[in-house]
């Protein structure tokens, strides 16, 4: 077993794990409980005061592992920095609301315009230095590509930032998020190995990081990873994505995300639309499902699961 492949994983999972008890108790000193919002399920009232911002943990282990095999590795490059510069938007989108006692944090217009620089950043990054194709594998069509020529970049911008959306609504119950991206970067890093394309070291310090977290995550949850994760691992994932040339997949190892953003979209325009009707007992889709009387266990086990099976199907469409 090549062990640029198991040490990443082992490192960044270690440092995760050892960060855990010094990382949690420093956040509650803070007083950097999550807020829990009166509208949603009654269940979540007991998790108000549960410290979040704890993606730093899963953003530390990620940067610090994948530090060793930039050298060797400049490919990760471009991931890094994506998903480093999501998390430290999420940072400050969390530092203002739990910090600062600001409750919408960034207004929505400053975190878009702070996304649109990071992903433009990317975007140059992966053109003009590393000469990335932007062709993208389509899936069950061996060795076929589709070049969007003049579209691929606002292709890209709507990839990047949609999927960071999704990861972003995917975090609303203890270890979803967590779960279904480490499916996903499993995919990656299988992937990765398979084509020798150069980022295995930063996906598989993706999921030691996320394995490690998933101790102090999994319900009943003693820490959130907040904003500052879950837009860091939506940079992970889309980077990740387009420097494999598989965007297209995300459709398939990504569902999960891809539902939970047009639940809330289906949602926002039918309640307006019908001025006060609503489809889903509540969105993003994971809330529906709990307002049904599914545990959070359950949600985030079954939703786990699809994942995993999704990724197979994906592997099967490479």
């Amino acid at each position: 077993m090549n062990l640029d492949m198991v040490i990443p994983v082992l490192l960044s999972f270690g440092i995760s794990v050892v960060l855990g008890p010094f990382v949690i108790p420093f956040l509650r000193r803070l007083k950097v409980g999550q807020t829990v919002r009166e509208e949603g399920p009654k269940t979540h009232l007991k998790k108000s005061g549960t410290p979040t911002m704890g993606g730093l943990m899963i953003l530390t282990a990620i940067v610090i592992t994948s530090v060793f095999y930039i050298k060797d590795y400049p490919d990760i490059i471009p991931i890094l920095f994506l998903t480093l510069g999501f998390g430290l938007i999420g940072f400050l989108d969390d530092y203002i609301k739990v910090v600062l006692k600001r409750s919408m944090g960034l207004k929505a217009w400053q975190k878009m315009l702070l996304q649109l620089i990071m992903t433009g950043i990317f975007a140059f990054y992966v053109t003009q230095v590393a000469k990335v194709d932007l062709a993208m594998k389509i899936p069950f069509m061996d060795n076929k590509y589709i070049d969007f020529g003049l579209w691929n970049i606002p292709l890209l911008f709507f990839v990047v930032i949609g999927t960071d959306t999704g990861t972003n609504f995917t975090d609303g119950l203890d270890g979803l998020a967590s779960s279904v991206t480490v499916m996903v970067a499993t995919f990656f890093t299988v992937v990765a190995i398979g084509t020798g394309s150069g980022i295995t070291p930063i996906t598989c310090a993706a999921v030691g990081a996320l394995l490690g977290f998933l101790l102090f995550n999994v319900y009943p949850a003693s820490v959130f990873m907040g904003d500052t994760g879950s837009l860091a691992l939506g940079g992970f994932v889309a980077a990740s994505a387009y420097m494999l040339k598989m965007p297209l997949f995300l459709l398939i190892v990504g569902a999960v995300y891809v539902i939970e953003v047009l639940s809330v979209i289906i949602q926002v325009s039918y309640f307006k639309l019908t001025h006060g009707k609503r489809i889903f007992k509540m969105a993003p889709i994971h809330h529906h499902f709990e307002m049904c009387g599914w545990s959070e266990t359950r949600i985030v086990t079954v939703f786990t699961i699809a994942t995993a099976l999704l990724c197979l199907v994906a592997l099967m469409a490479i």
